[in-house]
């Protein structure tokens, strides 16, 4: 902690604080979120699943307008990703300087989460024990889909450049137009083209945010983007009462009991959700670097960040381990938001999390050098 401190009050005044702020509340909301939903199913002799209590209990679904937070670690990626190039070309680096130093953050401690794994899953194995049944590999799409984004990121840095807003827009018309084409004629298979303009979009008008042209706009545009967002999303999730076929279905999670996700594939509702979030997040920015000013809460977030992508891959390990140990003692037992779910709720945030202190401890030194600081 004591090197943390000498980091924070090391920080120079030309940092951004608010960026690291919301990509540390980002990755722990999305970590106390999967903790929060968790409905177990573990039948006796059968394999643990998990379902997601969104699509079980009226109403939870607008939690998720707010809780659903990728939209906002993508845009913050793309603040990020755009300072990062211009800095390794200010230093003589090119498109693989960029690409190495980007990617070494996010690949090794997700080489060692995975060959931990890999021994784990062999060993149950060879011992005929069989496996867990639900195993946490969840967030490794995020991690493929933001690996292709970081190595996209000098090309739509130089198209931002050029062309500035007409960036994003023309991503999100093509997001459009693939939901159309996806809804009305050619299946789910082409949604999954907006994995990749749905994600590249919003991390585009991080690069707004970078070069301070989101910053200079104002509160007025701001409070545009917080009411458009909030409007799409509404027209959007109702569509479904007026038309007959699959259209976005309300919950920003993927819910078990919807024949379609709004995550997977993304569409113009993550696109509506991400502006929103951004518009808002804008809103709060002053109050909040004022607040990241005091020393001792700075130093809270430069820990997270340090641990981020360790924190990240190793939730739902702990998530496990928890639902290994305390499912036998009787908790975690409804498969449905009972009383009894809603009830047990603290136990079944608190538990994971005690469980992944220790993990945090031993493997957070993979993410980073010892002395350095959030990226």
């Amino acid at each position: 902690m004591t090197d943390l401190r000498a980091l924070a009050e090391a920080t120079p005044d030309s940092r951004d604080r608010y960026v690291d702020l919301l990509r540390a509340l980002s990755i722990v909301t999305v970590v106390l979120g999967h903790f929060f939903i968790a409905l177990i199913n573990w039948p006796d002799g059968g394999a643990i699943d998990l379902n997601n209590a969104v699509g079980y209990q009226s109403g939870l679904w607008l939690a998720t307008w707010v809780l659903q937070v990728m939209p906002i670690f993508f845009f913050v990626g793309g603040f990020s990703n755009l300072v990062g190039w211009r800095s390794t070309r200010r230093a003589g680096g090119g498109y693989w300087a960029f690409v190495r130093t980007r990617m070494q953050r996010l690949m090794r401690p997700t080489a060692v989460f995975v060959g931990v794994w890999l021994v784990v899953v062999m060993v149950l194995r060879f011992a005929d024990l069989g496996g867990p049944g639900f195993l946490p590999f969840g967030p490794m799409w995020f991690l493929i889909v933001y690996s292709g984004v970081v190595c996209l990121s000098p090309l739509f840095a130089a198209l931002h450049d050029r062309l500035g807003v007409y960036v994003p827009l023309t991503l999100i018309l093509g997001v459009g137009a693939v939901d159309l084409a996806r809804f009305s004629f050619a299946g789910r298979g082409i949604g999954w083209l907006n994995l990749a303009l749905v994600w590249l979009a919003i991390h585009q008008i991080g690069f707004f945010y970078a070069d301070c042209s989101l910053v200079r706009t104002g509160r007025r545009l701001w409070w545009a983007m917080v009411f458009a967002g909030l409007a799409v999303l509404v027209t959007l999730t109702n569509l479904i009462e007026f038309f007959d076929t699959l259209w976005y279905p309300r919950s920003m999670v993927g819910v078990d009991v919807e024949p379609i996700s709004n995550m997977s594939p993304p569409g113009l509702a993550i696109v509506a959700l991400g502006v929103w979030q951004v518009g808002g997040a804008m809103l709060l920015r002053r109050k909040a670097q004022a607040w990241l000013a005091n020393v001792r809460i700075w130093t809270g977030v430069i820990a997270v960040n340090t641990m981020i992508m360790t924190l990240f891959l190793w939730h739902l390990t702990a998530l496990l381990i928890a639902i290994l140990v305390l499912h036998p003692l009787g908790l975690g037992q409804p498969t449905e938001p009972t009383a009894s779910w809603w009830l047990q709720r603290p136990v079944w945030v608190v538990a994971p999390l005690v469980v992944l202190a220790p993990i945090l401890v031993v493997f957070s030194r993979f993410e980073r050098p010892r002395r350095a600081a959030p990226v």
